[in-house]
């Protein structure tokens, strides 16, 4: 922060805080006028007149105002994050909405990006957490039809994933309820590799002929999924939002935003959080992207309680409400990591039992 002391601060903070608000160049005047600072408009003038020079204001138009530059953002934002984050009142919104929701992790995802998009107004993104291999925590038969069954299998960092298989006929729903009870008991806790494993062993001694079949046919299933590994589950809220603002009026530069947005998996590698990292900020060129160089990527992480991280984020313009935005992904990474924990373990239950 060479060259910049108290009164030059406090200065470029109100013509950010202004700039957000009215996508406008911000003039001496203005900040005379609106922001209680005890300054003669010529005094700001000056003060502004040093602020371009050293590489925090840009001037668009000659005798018009000033606008923020990427450097000053880079400033802003460093200095909230360290004076801590301001309370929103946001936060009890956050929490009321995943009160007693789905644990699953695809509902949960869906749900945080649009309520993130939702109170925001920004584009937001939420990538399912990595790292570790997802373990079995119960497996499940549900009978379809005569021939088929729905596998159900729930891992412990809540994703679901189901597989139609062929059953032999006339296997009833008691079998395939025992089958579900005895499979959780040998299965859970492994890795689907792990699971494929051990399946050979657990067809032997069944009782008949038709149980050995259902163990073949399910044991292809697994191996087939083994073999495919899921990729990592990203869901995009709000992705027209950015159209909103003034910045993306320009059609050729709304177009090259929304495919980057669109192109799923580059923007996952875009927006992946740095491990443990809790916020990373990319304002501008730092995103590292063209299409994005008037964006802003504002990220959080979120840990479920198996320790493997996931990230969730905003994207926006450069002017964005960055305090604002970085207290509703504080409070939303706390929920996430709160229902993504795991929970006591319980057998498969069968519904029509009931």
């Amino acid at each position: 922060m060479a060259g910049m002391d108290e009164r030059k601060f406090r200065i470029l903070q109100a013509i950010i805080d202004d700039y957000i608000l009215t996508a406008m160049p911000v003039g001496s005047r203005t900040i005379s006028k609106k922001y209680d600072m005890g300054l003669s408009s010529a005094t700001i003038r000056n003060e502004m007149s040093d602020l371009e020079e050293l590489g925090y204001l840009d001037q668009p138009h000659v005798s018009a105002g000033r606008v923020p530059s990427a450097k000053a953002y880079r400033l802003y934002v460093d200095e909230l994050l360290r004076g801590g984050l301001i309370a929103d009142d946001s936060a009890e919104a956050v929490r009321s909405y995943f009160t007693a929701r789905s644990r699953q992790m695809e509902d949960v995802i869906e749900q945080a990006a649009q309520v993130l998009s939702s109170l925001t107004n920004y584009t937001a993104v939420v990538l399912e957490p990595g790292g570790a291999q997802p373990r079995i925590r119960n497996l499940q038969l549900v009978p379809v039809s005569d021939q088929t069954a729905l596998m159900v299998i729930v891992t412990d960092s809540g994703v679901v994933r189901d597989t139609v298989v062929r059953i032999p006929a006339r296997m009833d729903a008691d079998t395939l309820y025992s089958v579900s009870r005895s499979l959780t008991e040998a299965l859970a806790g492994c890795t689907l590799q792990e699971a494929c494993e051990r399946m050979p062993a657990l067809t032997m001694g069944r009782d008949s002929e038709a149980e050995e079949k259902l163990m073949a046919s399910l044991e292809g299933v697994l191996s087939d999924r083994a073999a495919a590994p899921r990729p990592r589950r990203m869901t995009v809220g709000g992705a027209s939002n950015m159209l909103t603002y003034p910045e993306y009026n320009d059609m050729e530069k709304a177009r090259g935003l929304l495919s980057v947005i669109e192109t799923r998996d580059r923007l996952a590698r875009i927006i992946q959080s740095q491990g443990d990292v809790a916020f990373t900020v990319r304002i501008g060129p730092e995103t590292g992207v063209p299409e994005m160089s008037d964006c802003s990527i504002v990220t959080a992480t979120y840990t479920t309680r198996q320790g493997r991280h996931g990230t969730l984020g905003v994207i926006g313009p450069t002017r964005m409400q960055y305090g604002r935005v970085l207290s509703i992904l504080s409070i939303m990474g706390q929920q996430l990591s709160e229902l993504l924990g795991p929970e006591e373990d319980s057998p498969p239950r069968d519904e029509s039992r009931k």
